[in-house]
């Protein structure tokens, strides 16, 4: 093919008048085109993105690289770091004869560097504890989490009513458990009366479904103090972006857990960040690693959401991009909402696959220049097909690119390396401690013990008062005159009883009068 033809196409659809980042350059029959960059416009970053390709074909690289020039621009991001090999970004590499050659190829000069960093972390993994209230939730967002029928989430609706016109804050699952409880015992007559019955058999399942939550580690999430989504979006004294990872090493048997907190966090910064329209570059970009735990074990009401949230999020002025191997593992209609696509290799092993890399060629815009289907099982490490959106909206062209190395560490940090960044987070200290003030649970059992407390005093004075009652009753008997009469002639019978059993003789004494002639 001609490649001026080539080159020249490739300039006219990846020029743009605003700020961009280079990904790398244009590959024509199997060669880098030097200088022909591949760049992406900021001002479209915000419409989402999806990172895809087999294990081992440089995802993971594509979304430093991509973390890193935005964080060069100023823009922060949020990393979901599940297999733990992106906290390198925070270290700058060393080199290596073989960045150095790729570059070369490029016709781009490579610049070792790091990136400002925060830890993050939803369990016990070093760095700033995220958490959230189940009142932040709200009934609809957490009956969609625990994927309840309408009747149930009707009763997690009423409670989230109950609570609020009681003033008993929701703030763990603790909290909601005990105001079920509550209101299917000792309340039972006071939640009745004002919202109606609801069937055991409900509340039932609703807890059974917290228990299920609950041991995939959501205790630890639901709490204070809540996470502020205003510290993402931070820069450092430079001006440049911070990245903010996500350790998520221990999440991966954990997916209700991680879906739950991805699904929280988008729905609290659409409900928080103000409205933005159009940006000339993002405020803030998610990158979800292992997107398909989002999307397996969702529930459609879950899924609906999520592409609602998707929908509706980039006039936040936020970007939103799912790292997966399969471009199937995310929904159709979420895809459809993906301006930016990176895909590396996939590999046909088995009649899906082939049908799976059909597919994947099919939702990439026609090109003169490859074979897509093809050319998907071709690419080599480091090495992606790649379209996005132009300024205008307008897709560009599709072109397969040699990306550039990250200036990072391509590895994980050491424990150590670790500890020394977080000495100096800001975030770490104030999150790191979690408080447990009064809320529902210990409210309803105060009430309960004042109620135990005021029924025992009842119980104790009704006594008190039969037992002053019956002694004045029987004061009265005994005073009266045929009382002490009968109680001295039961004396002596008595006493003459138990005397005769002891052997005892009694005598009668009897006034005899003598007869004339005795002496």
């Amino acid at each position: 093919m001609d490649t001026k033809i080539f080159t020249d196409d490739m300039a006219k659809g990846y020029t743009f008048q605003g700020e961009s980042i280079i990904l790398g350059a244009a590959v024509l029959d199997g060669k880098p085109i030097k200088e022909a960059f591949v760049r992406i416009p900021l001002s479209t970053i915000n419409r989402h993105g999806l990172i895809a390709g087999a294990t081992g074909t440089g995802k993971t690289k594509t979304l430093q690289v991509l973390t890193e020039q935005l964080s060069a621009k100023g823009v922060p991001t949020l990393v979901m770091d599940i297999k733990g090999d992106l906290s390198g970004i925070a270290v700058r590499n060393s080199g290596n004869p073989k960045i150095d050659e790729r570059h070369a190829l490029i016709g781009l000069p490579y610049i070792p560097a790091s990136s400002p960093v925060e830890f993050l972390s939803l369990s016990n993994e070093p760095g700033a504890r995220l958490r959230a209230t189940v009142s932040e939730f709200g009934p609809v967002l957490f009956s969609k989490m625990l994927d309840v029928n309408e009747t149930q989430e009707g009763i997690i609706s009423v409670i989230f009513k109950f609570c609020d016109d009681r003033n008993l804050p929701l703030l763990d699952l603790e909290d909601l458990k005990k105001v079920i409880q509550y209101v299917t015992t000792d309340g039972k007559a006071e939640f009745q009366a004002e919202y109606g019955n609801i069937m055991t058999t409900s509340t039932g399942t609703i807890v059974r479904k917290l228990v299920e939550l609950e041991q995939q580690g959501a205790s630890e999430f639901f709490g204070e103090p809540s996470f502020d989504v205003q510290d993402l979006l931070r820069r450092d004294r430079e001006g440049l972006g911070i990245v903010h990872v996500l350790r998520l090493v221990d999440i991966q048997d954990r997916p209700k857990l991680f879906s739950t907190f991805m699904l929280q966090l988008l729905a609290e910064i659409y409900s928080v960040f103000p409205e933005e329209g159009d940006v000339l570059k993002p405020k803030l970009v998610i990158f979800i690693d292992e997107a398909h735990l989002i999307f397996e074990n969702a529930s459609q009401a879950l899924l609906d959401q999520i592409e609602v949230i998707i929908k509706l999020i980039r006039s936040k002025g936020v970007g939103i991009f799912f790292v997966t191997q399969d471009p199937t593992d995310v929904p159709e209609k979420v895809l459809s909402q993906l301006g930016l696509k990176i895909q590396h290799a996939l590999r046909a092993f088995t009649a899906k696959d082939r049908k799976s890399i059909q597919l994947a060629a099919e939702n990439f815009p026609e090109t003169p220049y490859y074979k897509v289907d093809q050319i998907l099982t071709e690419l080599g490490t480091g090495e992606a097909l790649v379209t996005a959106l132009n300024e205008k909206g307008i897709p560009t062209p599709l072109v397969h690119c040699y990306m550039r190395a990250p200036q990072s560490r391509m590895d994980i940090l050491t424990p150590d390396e670790i500890k020394e960044i977080l000495r100096y987070s800001d975030l770490a200290p104030k999150y790191e401690n979690g408080f447990d003030r009064e809320s529902a649970y210990e409210i309803l059992n105060a009430k309960l013990e004042t109620a135990q407390s005021d029924s025992h005093h009842e119980v104790m004075t009704a006594q008190r008062t039969r037992a002053v009652q019956e002694k004045s009753t029987l004061e009265k008997v005994l005073s009266s005159t045929t009382t002490r009469q009968i109680g001295r002639t039961v004396a002596t019978v008595l006493t003459r009883g138990l005397l005769g059993v002891l052997g005892v003789k009694t005598t009668t004494r009897r006034t005899t009068r003598k007869k004339p002639g005795w002496f």
